[in-house]
């Protein structure tokens, strides 16, 4: 295994400690382009490391009081009936136009980061459940068809139909990936034998950087947060545009 990659685990769990998301997004590059797995097969793996991790960050997080309990049972219940459909329209497309699809997706939400209102004070939490099993459901399918947490979607769902304060939904987010990210991986296993060695290093490494970004996050401002993940997501999107001729 390439220091590239390792390197690649650490900053998975980094990104979701400081964010609530991030981690599940750039999870599928690294294992594609850093430790040379193929990107359908990834798709699972990547659904287990950004489990792990995303669960050791949540139960670190309900010590604290940063999860609201009804938007996270709300959001994962739905999610993973939602992640178990997307597991199965991975197999109905290419490898290339998984990519392609995962690095738009990327490109639109980290520009929405970008331009859209940072507002710390939010008004009370109020999850209705027809609006938040709704959100859940669409998060649950992506998060099954491409392989990631959904926490970049997560985070600004919860905000916008939960009202949850910017940094409860990242607390939020968190436990709703560990469920998703499960529901996915179970529906993705038996398409290819998992890589458990590498499954487990990541994720051990992964669940590290999570503690880490939890410590660091609560020193730095949300706003800067947002602004540097964003720009982090658009250098990796652009690249796996790149890798597979787009642009």
């Amino acid at each position: 295994m390439n220091t590239l990659a390792l390197l690649g685990a650490a900053l998975i769990g980094l990104s979701l400690g400081l964010t609530g998301a991030g981690g599940s997004i750039i999870t599928l590059p690294v294992l594609v382009y850093l430790a040379g797995v193929a990107p359908k097969e990834a798709v699972g793996l990547s659904l287990f490391i950004v489990g792990a991790a995303a669960l050791v960050g949540a139960l670190q997080r309900i010590r604290g009081g940063g999860i609201h309990p009804k938007a996270a049972l709300m959001f994962a219940l739905s999610g993973m009936v939602g992640a178990a459909g997307g597991a199965r329209l991975t197999p109905l497309v290419s490898p290339q136009a998984l990519m392609i699809i995962f690095a738009a997706l990327m490109l639109v939400v980290a520009v929405n980061m970008l331009i859209g209102k940072n507002d710390e004070l939010s008004p009370a939490a109020e999850c209705k459940p027809i609006r938040c099993l709704l959100a859940g459901l669409a998060v649950g399918v992506l998060t099954g068809f491409i392989g990631v947490g959904g926490g970049f979607l997560l985070v600004p769902a919860l905000v916008k139909f939960a009202k949850l304060p910017l940094r409860q939904a990242t607390g939020t987010s968190l436990a709703i990936i560990a469920f998703n990210s499960a529901s996915g991986f179970l529906g993705h296993f038996g398409e290819a034998p998992p890589r458990w060695p590498l499954a487990f290093l990541f994720a051990g490494i992964a669940a590290l950087g999570v503690l880490a970004g939890a410590a660091l996050a609560k020193r730095l401002p949300v706003a800067r947060l947002r602004q540097g993940f964003a720009v982090m997501v658009i250098a990796t999107g652009a690249f796996v545009l790149w890798q597979n001729g787009v642009g």
